[in-house]
């Protein structure tokens, strides 16, 4: 089974969810969108697999979405997307791909519900947090 991962390694959530990735028995392609960003076709149709709108998969933190006036409603799809394809760093992460479908991994345990084996046992997240077969422990 082939899995995908949108990566960026210096992000904490998506080296959380390549690590449960590994966990699970996979290896997955890994693409470090910032160097490799997807083309306008495939994050359309990423967006659309995940059931969302250009705009939820925005990412506001770390990015010129101030800058840009991102905020402001008068965007339309279209011109969110070529932000998004102009600047990369704007589209939020990690996203996985797998034949179960297409998840934001956010938080990271979201990958689990496309995993084919997601019973992972216990996975320690980098802040600390136990995540025990797809569910917080606590």
């Amino acid at each position: 089974m082939t899995v995908t991962i949108y990566h960026n390694p210096a992000c904490g959530t998506s080296r959380n969810t390549l690590a449960i990735i590994r966990q699970s028995g996979e290896e997955p392609e890994v693409i470090e969108y910032l160097k490799t960003p997807p083309s306008r076709q495939r994050l359309v149709e990423l967006i659309a697999a995940m059931g969302m709108t250009p705009r939820a998969l925005l990412r506001e933190k770390g990015t010129p979405y101030a800058e840009l006036g991102l905020a402001d409603p008068k965007w339309t799809d279209d011109e969110i997307l070529d932000f998004m394809l102009a600047h990369p760093i704007l589209i939020n992460r990690p996203i996985v791909v797998s034949p179960l479908g297409v998840v934001l991994a956010r938080p990271s345990e979201k990958v689990l519900d496309i995993l084919p084996n997601p019973e992972i046992g216990a996975f320690t997240k980098e802040d600390g947090e136990v995540v025990i077969a797809g569910k917080r422990a606590g």
